[in-house]
């Protein structure tokens, strides 16, 4: 059910497309892309599920990262652009998680030193 109120859940939502945005490279639509991918996370997601999470990072991107902390940032930010409120997580589990997420970079970055 749509209520149009912002919640502290809307905000989970839009932290989540924002990070599939910083992820991707990509504008929440873009016109100009074919159909099936002109709705950033939607498309990003397909990938995702289809195992193709090195597709979605933004070309522009300098540093390479571990396929597992890619995956784990796009899980959280599909988590957070849930469809509904009651499958979003709090802004508390996102900020644990990527704590959580940011620990396992710099051990794995520590590690290939």
């Amino acid at each position: 059910m749509r209520t149009y109120q912002l919640t502290a859940k809307s905000d989970v939502y839009s932290f989540g497309i924002l990070l599939v945005e910083i992820l991707t490279g990509r504008r929440p639509v873009e016109a100009k892309k074919p159909h099936d991918e002109r709705i950033t996370v939607r498309w990003a997601f397909d990938k995702y599920n289809e195992g193709k999470v090195l597709e979605l990072v933004d070309p522009k991107a300098r540093e390479r990262v571990d396929d597992k902390i890619l995956k784990k940032m796009f899980s959280l930010a599909f988590q957070c652009a849930a469809p509904t409120r009651k499958e979003r997580p709090d802004m508390e589990a996102v900020g644990k998680q990527l704590w959580a997420i940011r620990s396992t970079y710099l051990r794995r970055s520590v590690e290939q030193k």
